[in-house]
């Protein structure tokens, strides 16, 4: 028969996706399991692990078809050694032996990577990027991440760190404080808790707007990107401004690196052209000619299954 499966498991804030991917890139099984970050990582491992032997219970896999499992994580990751180095939103995660522990359970090759580069990978595969040499994939989300591929190969760097799209410099100094510890950085001024904060901006001067009725509890990008596809004109202005900063971001990484695609996606880009149409137009004034006529910018394809699709790839890269 060969090995004709492989594990993905993409880790999230609050839930880890888990799937058996076959050779096709296609999930035959999936399950998620809660991450509970507060109750440290080895509790979490535990979940995982467990989440694995049911998965392999499930679908009667074992290491004789299971090629390999990877992971994406969202923080920095020690692709080489198979560690995870720190999770900015997850606590407690600092050189966790990620690969290790995993293959001394389960005896089958464990690989780690950043959950944007797993997404990259995934699209490269099987979604929007199929058929690109040089691409790059953004997700819009609390912050900004990217998966960079040049010439077919994921870009990760000295030090596995590439890809720090979201703190790309926009001013001198100035500009809004980031949680990188610096001013000024792209994903301070274009991410979800900049629409937010736009939002309730707009609010606070006593005015109403569709959104207000929309959010009964706490406002959020879903229900601003709602009312905007409602037709409240704040909303729509406020999506388009995001997309306006993204879109200037986004000329810079465009001259840069020449990619065929720039692939948006992320909770934020979710909502569709509002975003993404903002994007086009500024690229389509400000990109330098030659790398603007080269680059189309796309949705994500494969939503919400990219990044476990992806780090099922992890074993190939």
């Amino acid at each position: 028969m060969g090995k004709q499966f492989r594990i993905g498991v993409d880790i999230g804030g609050t839930n880890i996706k888990i799937a058996l991917v076959d050779d096709k890139g296609k999930i035959v099984y999936s399950n998620t399991t809660p991450t509970r970050a507060e109750m440290g990582y080895e509790y979490t491992i535990n979940n995982i692990k467990q989440a694995i032997k049911d998965l392999m219970q499930e679908t009667k896999a074992d290491k004789t078809n299971i090629e390999a499992i990877g992971f994406g994580f969202p923080g920095q990751i020690d692709y080489k050694q198979g560690i995870v180095r720190i999770l900015p939103n997850i606590p407690g995660w600092i050189d966790v032996p990620v690969k290790k522990i995993i293959e001394d359970e389960f005896h089958i090759p464990t690989f780690l990577d950043n959950d944007v580069r797993c997404a990259a990978l995934g699209e490269l595969n099987y979604g929007a990027g199929k058929g690109c040499q040089n691409l790059v994939c953004i997700t819009v989300g609390t912050g900004i991440g990217s998966g960079i591929i040049l010439n077919g190969k994921i870009v990760r760097g000295a030090s596995n760190a590439a890809g720090e799209i979201g703190h790309i410099k926009m001013t001198m100094g100035e500009g809004p404080l980031c949680g990188c510890g610096d001013y000024g950085c792209f994903e301070a001024y274009a991410s979800g808790p900049n629409i937010v904060a736009m939002a309730k901006e707009y609010l606070k001067g006593g005015k109403s707007a569709k959104f207000r009725e929309l959010a009964n509890e706490e406002l959020s990008p879903y229900i601003v990107a709602q009312a905007a596809l409602q037709g409240d004109v704040v909303a729509k202005q406020i999506y388009a401004k995001i997309g306006e900063i993204i879109g200037l971001g986004l000329t810079s990484v465009i001259n840069l690196l020449n990619p065929e695609k720039i692939i948006i996606g992320g909770g934020v880009a979710d909502a569709g052209d509002i975003l993404i149409q903002p994007i086009r137009d500024v690229i389509a004034k400000r990109a330098m000619p030659i790398q603007r006529e080269a680059v189309e910018i796309v949705p994500a394809q494969l939503a919400n299954t990219a990044g476990v699709i992806g780090a099922s790839l992890l074993v190939e890269s």
